[in-house]
Formats: C-alpha cells, sequence, structure tokens
C-alpha cells in the first residue's frame, strides 16, 4: 500500500503547531480555524501512520517522531520561503507580511513615525505588529526583526537606530509634590509613594540612577505597582506617586504641566530603541524597505 506524501501546507502547518505549541496561534497565523487545523493533522498522521502529536485539552506538544519530522524538514521550509523571497526580488515593490515584535513602547513609536509612511509607500506590503513585554527570540519564534532599547538587543543581531538616546525620569504632578516635597537625592525616594513598575517576569523593576560617574540603583515602596507605562503616567498625573518613565511616554504630560521632573540631573541619556534582525540570514526585500523608511526618517529628523 502506498504511502501519501505530506503536502507542503501540512508541514508548514506542523512546524507552525510546534513551534506555538498550540493550534489556536497556528490557526491564527495561517487563517484557519482551529478545527481545520486539527483536522488537517488527524489526517497528516493518518496517512504516515504514525502520531505526531500529543494533544490534551489544554496543551499540544510533537511526539519524537513529530519532533524529529520538524527538525529534519526546517531546512527544506526555510529553503522554500527563501526560493519565494529571491523570486520576490524581480517584482518593482516587495509584498508579503512584515513580522516585527516589539514592547508596547516601541510599538507606538513605529505607528507614530514608520509604519504610516511604509505602508503608504509599499502598497503590497502588512505588518503584523506583536507587542510583548518580554524578549522574545525572535528567530525561534518567526520574526523577521525586533525593536527593543539598544541595551536589551542581543549582541549577534544587526542592529538599526530607530530613535535617539532617550532619559528614563522620575516624574510627579505639582500636586503630588506640593503636598509631600520634592526629593532632593534618590534615597530621598524612600520617604516617597513611588509608583512601581512589575516586569513580565512578575519581578519588580529597580529604578536606575546616574550623575557624574555616580550609579545607584533601587528597590521603591508605594502602594501601587502597574504593569504599563501608559496607565503609570496616567496615575501620576493623577497625583498617585512619583513614576519613572521613558522621556518620550511623559512627553504630552510634560508639555501640558500635567507632570514635572523631579532628580533630572540623575537621569542622563540611555541609547535609545533599535530595530533589529538576524545578520546570518538573507534580509527579506520587505524588512530592507523597512529599514529605508526608519533611516529615511531619522535622516529627516536631522536635516
Amino acid at each position: 500500500m502506498n504511502q501519501l506524501k505530506p503536502s507542503l501546507a501540512e508541514m508548514q502547518a506542523l512546524a507552525l503547531i510546534v513551534a506555538h505549541r498550540s493550534f489556536r496561534k497556528a490557526a491564527d497565523e495561517l487563517g484557519l480555524s482551529a478545527s481545520t487545523l486539527s483536522h488537517m493533522m488527524r489526517t497528516l498522521e493518518a496517512n504516515l501512520g504514525v502520531r505526531l502529536l500529543n494533544r490534551t485539552t489544554r496543551s499540544v506538544a510533537p511526539t519524537a517522531a513529530g519532533e524529529r519530522l520538524v527538525a529534519r524538514t526546517a531546512p527544506l521550509l526555510r529553503g522554500f520561503e527563501l526560493a519565494l523571497e529571491e523570486v520576490n526580488e524581480f517584482r518593482d515593490l516587495p509584498s508579503g507580511i512584515l513580522r516585527i515584535n516589539a514592547s508596547e513602547p516601541a510599538a507606538r513609536v513605529l505607528m507614530e513615525a514608520v509604519v504610516p509612511s511604509f505602508l503608504a509607500r509599499f502598497t503590497h506590503m502588512a505588518i503584523d505588529l506583536v507587542t510583548d513585554g518580554r524578549l522574545v527570540d525572535i528567530v525561534a519564534e518567526g520574526f523577521d526583526a525586533g525593536v527593543r532599547l539598544g541595551e536589551s538587543v542581543p549582541q549577534d543581531m544587526i542592529a538599526v537606530r530607530l530613535t535617539a538616546d532617550m532619559r528614563f525620569m522620575a516624574l510627579a504632578a505639582p500636586a503630588y509634590l506640593a503636598a509631600h516635597g520634592s526629593p532632593q537625592t534618590p534615597d530621598d525616594l524612600r520617604q516617597h509613594r513611588c509608583i512601581g513598575i512589575r516586569m513580565p517576569s512578575g519581578k519588580p523593576y529597580r529604578w536606575e540612577f546616574e550623575r557624574r560617574g555616580q550609579a545607584l540603583t533601587l528597590d521603591v515602596s508605594g502602594n501601587l505597582t502597574l504593569d504599563n507605562p501608559q496607565i503609570m503616567a496616567d496615575a501620576a498625573a493623577r497625583g498617585l506617586g512619583i513614576a519613572y518613565l521613558a522621556e518620550h511616554i511623559a512627553a504630552p504630560y510634560l508639555r501640558e504641566g500635567r507632570l514635572v521632573p523631579v532628580l533630572a540631573d540623575w537621569c542622563p541619556p540611555v541609547p535609545g530603541l533599535f530595530l533589529y534582525y538576524p545578520g546570518h540570514r538573507h534580509v527579506p526585500s520587505g524588512l530592507r524597505a523597512f529599514i529605508e523608511v526608519v533611516q529615511q526618517g531619522r535622516s529627516d529628523q536631522r536635516a
């Protein structure tokens, strides 16, 4: 009895399921329903005569056979993608989907400074922009590029500057400072209500200060902890305490006078946001076009 050979679509679907450990996430990426994708995998398993996935009501994971099959076919699938991309080079304009992973503040910068111009100029391109508080492995999770602060960009990546250096600042509402006084040194923050920052890992973020080569890292205390910079800015503007925010998040509040900086001389600039991507892989034409728009925007800012 002849064994039916799996199709390319089935192998791509299997690889996505294994990468995401989820039928739903893989189905969303493929534009299918989870039930359709599940049926496709059962058909694949029946045709091959071997179980490829272990399913429970809450999770999915590859069997040893499934893991081996995905590992051995990964170079073939990548080669297929590269072949399509090389054909795409002959188009007048790039087409396809550009997948970018970014922190929420970085995504806001992209939406303000790059995405509108890119989509207007390259009308055959689409962007899938995923916000994530944790620093992900963009290669393992199928992203073309990431955007993070310069200090967080992995060393084996090629980085393209997106913004100028920026500052993280301690800020408070004028009414709060009128009622509680203004701290003169970072240690004075221990006597104030500070709005804590909860990291994606669940750990509290320690506030960082530096002046004349003296660096301080501080555990602050208060009765409010948040994990979203925009909500933190709103909370500080309501007088709920002192917040520690990136300058571009605080900018509209500063312009309106709803927040004012404290300890400004303890808040030097740090490397800004960078777009980054793996240097050992072929750079898709869509990503090259995106980089071109980023660099043009930076050039216009300097002009």
